[in-house]
Formats: C-alpha cells, structure tokens, sequence
C-alpha cells in the first residue's frame, strides 16, 4: 500500500514537503507571471501544479541560465527540501535546487540568507537526458512485407525485421497480419 496520494499537499504549488522524501528531477514546460509576491510559475512537464521558486532560487535560475524565461522551456532541474530554510525566523523548510541541466560545471552563487548574512550556494551540474534513438528506416521491410509473393517471402521479410530489431513495432506487425491475411485468401 502506497502512501503517497494521501500526503499530498492541498495547493496549487509544489511545496517543500513534497520532497521530504528525496530530491526529485522536472523539466520546465513553460512559464508564466503570477503575482508581485510570487511573480513566476515554472510549469512543469508531467506534474499537475506549478512551482513558484523564491528569489533565492530566482536568482541561482538566473545565473545559470539567464533572465530570459523562454531559455528555460526543456530544461531539467532537481529540487529538494531544504529543512533549514527560515520564514519569518522560523525553520520552516523550502524549495532548493540541488542540479541543472545546462551547465558544465558546479556553479556557485552568492545568496543573501538573512539579512547582513549571505553565503555561497551552490548548484552541480545535471546531466542533459540521452536523445532518444533516432526511429528506424521502416521503408525497406514495410517493402518487403507489402511485395512479398508468398507465405515464404513473407516469413523471410518477418526475419529480416527480427534482426532489423523491429519485429515488435506496430506498424511492422500490422503489415505482416495484413499481408498474410491477403496471401492466406
């Protein structure tokens, strides 16, 4: 039984406590003004609400990736929850970025952490995700399957899409059921 939809907090941000039980990876989607106290929503691709980062992290953002937000659309960061961030004197926790993509070595910010104490944070670099594989040249054994002139010729084209490694792509099989379907008639 897993526990995770229950605790989910009742708002429309992601808050710290979402990651109290580990660091989690998002990649940017698109962003979009909010309000003068929040002023940015950082939509995130595949989670159902928005992140509002505070200045802090605005401005590491800013000093990796520019103040240009359209700059950021495809870009991966990895937040976590930092238990000792203040609020109003008290160690309340907050949003903290551990990585990010598009940058090339440990990036290090100097921050204001309370006032007349600043610190250096600092941000490692995350790896930029592996392109996917290119798709693969179906046009030879769709070909191949469509001109086959017998169940042999058939199954000879079925093989050369198993080492083609694409036996299993559906639109290889719908073509080999539909050519032997006509072949069987």
């Amino acid at each position: 039984m897993d526990l995770t939809e229950s605790i989910i907090p009742k708002s429309d941000q992601l808050d710290a406590t979402e990651l109290l039980s580990g660091p989690r990876i998002f990649t940017i989607e698109r962003v979009s003004a909010h309000n003068a106290e929040q002023p940015f929503n950082f939509h995130l691709i595949g989670f159902p609400r928005v992140w509002r980062p505070g200045k802090s992290m605005r401005r590491v953002i800013v000093a990796a990736w520019g103040s240009t937000a359209v700059n950021y659309i495809g870009k991966s960061i990895e937040l976590y929850c930092d238990p000792s961030v203040d609020f109003g004197g008290v160690a309340v926790g907050g949003t903290r970025i551990s990585r990010m993509s598009g940058i090339d070595k440990p990036l290090k910010v100097p921050l204001l952490i309370k006032r007349g104490k600043s610190a250096v944070f600092t941000v490692q670099p995350l790896p930029d995700a592996p392109a996917a594989p290119p798709a693969p040249d179906l046009t030879p054994i769709l070909a191949a399957i469509h001109t086959a002139p017998g169940l042999p010729e058939l199954q000879s084209a079925w093989g050369a899409a198993g080492k083609a490694g694409v036996q299993g792509h559906p639109d290889v099989i719908a073509a080999k059921d539909a050519r032997k379907g006509e072949l069987s008639a």
